[in-house]
């Protein structure tokens, strides 16, 4: 089956809803009415029967010619009155007499036997009630009623009356209601699909908006945003993530475009230096003396392409998680002391004064590679972006089971609307006038993802002149104080 909008799914619901609730109202109104007709004549018509039952037993106990004319002179009264038949019948139920709705009263000779069902009844319980045609498509319904005569003396039946009746008037009301409730149905059901297809197109509208959105995103139009009011908790509720995903993809379409243009720009510079340098030694304009200086140059811009290239593919990586860890027993401390000795020459070329507290001997659990990628990160972070002559401060100690390290520096720090956005992928601080001219904002995302699949956790504050960052990481189960008797 072809797909179908929402709108039409939702219409045709209710159509057929709608259309199942009048029909089963119309259905139990006629079956109400038919049977509200029944009742009342068959009550009418028992009345009927029985008044004329006790007129029988009393002609049956007497062989008065007189009271036997007087008797068919009333059956013939009451059939003309109450334009009914009239059927007298025996204990056989062979019919004896009969008077028809003209008044005329007939003895019968031959042997015109009743139907079996209703003699049957009538012995098994002593009436019998029929109905025929109920009038809808006719002009009249045909009810039958009968009743037994039961001898006084023996106990036993005598004779049986039964009264059958067409009564117009009962068929035509019913008729009549029954037509007049169709009409009031098609009438309300036209209204009711009216009403229902103005409410499903208002339903649908907003489902629409965001549909239009989202091709109006996969044009490349990130800055469309659709209403969030429109008085329904989970369109309301999915018109807000729609929104929360534009903004995410706007931001990360911005950050993108920055990575490619930091990203291009950084292959581009020590390309052009190595291209450059290497022409010169081919054609002859560095004299072969100065060979080795440039060489050197040359080495460090290569180093330079390939941690750049290396934290690209660490990224890609950690978004498709298969950055592979093994993990195992290493001295932080001393890993942090080789990694700020490294860095020597920068902190005496700034003139920094230095402050390094990592404690006793601190074994944690972790990638040794990763490990001091992260923490390499943090520091040269903090050496970049201090002033001269400022103050760099390590600090590790044991906290519980886990190892707390934090590296601050003094400097102009994280301005608020950056700090909640420093470890985003592709996100660089204050991009106008960042100290930082060679990242492309994947080293803090790197560091926090790697200190998050050690187990640990990594935050960072800005305030009074001075950053901070902070990490916790596991520690070795020899170094855990459940591990010490």
């Amino acid at each position: 089956m072809g797909r179908r909008s929402f709108f039409f799914k939702n219409y045709v619901t209710h159509l057929v809803l709608i259309v199942c609730a009048f029909a089963v109202a119309g259905g139990v109104f006629y079956y109400q009415m038919s049977n509200y007709a029944l009742s009342s004549k068959q009550a009418e018509l028992r009345t009927t029967v029985q008044s004329l039952a006790e007129q029988t037993k009393l002609m049956q106990g007497t062989d008065s010619d007189i009271i036997r004319q007087i008797y068919m002179l009333s059956i013939g009264r009451v059939a003309k009155e109450d334009m009914i038949t009239v059927c007298v019948t025996d204990q056989d139920g062979i019919i004896q007499m009969a008077a028809d709705p003209t008044g005329t009263v007939v003895e019968y000779s031959r042997q015109y036997v009743m139907p079996a069902a209703a003699i049957e009844q009538v012995r098994r319980t002593g009436s019998y009630a029929e109905v025929g045609q109920l009038g809808v498509l006719g002009d009249s319904s045909s009810y039958t009623v009968g009743t037994g005569v039961v001898d006084d003396s023996t106990g036993e039946l005598s004779a049986m009356v039964f009264v059958n009746t067409q009564d117009a008037t009962a068929a035509g009301t019913v008729r009549h209601s029954t037509q007049t409730l169709v009409l009031i149905l098609l009438v309300t059901l036209a209204a009711a699909l009216i009403i229902s297809f103005i409410l499903s197109q208002h339903m649908t509208r907003p489902l629409k908006v965001i549909a239009a959105a989202a091709k109006a995103f996969a044009a490349g139009n990130f800055e469309v945003r659709v209403p969030e009011d429109n008085h329904c908790y989970e369109i309301d509720e999915l018109a807000v993530s729609f929104n929360n995903m534009a903004r995410d993809l706007d931001q990360l379409e911005e950050l993108t475009r920055g990575f490619i243009s930091n990203v291009s720009h950084e292959f581009k510079t020590p390309m052009t230096t190595i291209g450059g340098f290497v022409d010169g030694m081919i054609d002859g304009t560095i004299p072969a003396d100065q060979r080795d200086k440039y060489l050197h140059i040359i080495a460090e811009e290569t180093r330079r392409l390939s941690r750049m290239v290396n934290r690209m593919l660490d990224a890609a990586k950690i978004q498709s998680g298969e950055l592979i860890l093994n993990p195992a027993p290493l001295d932080f401390s001393e890993m942090t002391t080789q990694i700020l000795l490294s860095f020597e020459q920068k902190i005496e070329k700034k003139e920094l004064a230095v402050e390094c507290d990592v404690g006793e001997r601190l074994l944690v659990m972790g990638d040794v590679d990763h490990l001091y990628r992260a923490v390499y990160n943090l520091v040269d972070n903090a050496v970049k972006f201090i002033e001269q002559g400022g103050r760099l401060c390590l600090r590790a100690r044991k906290e519980g089971d886990f190892c707390v390290f934090s590296v601050s520096n003094t400097g102009a720090g994280i301005s608020a609307e950056d700090l909640p956005h420093i470890f985003d992928r592709f996100y660089k601080a204050d991009r106008s006038r960042s100290m930082d001219k060679t990242g492309a904002g994947l080293g803090l995302y790197i560091v926090k993802n790697i200190i998050n699949l050690h187990g640990g956790e990594i935050s960072v504050r800005s305030d009074g002149g001075e950053t901070e960052f902070e990490l916790t990481l596991p520690l070795a189960p020899a170094q855990l104080p459940s591990s010490k008797q």
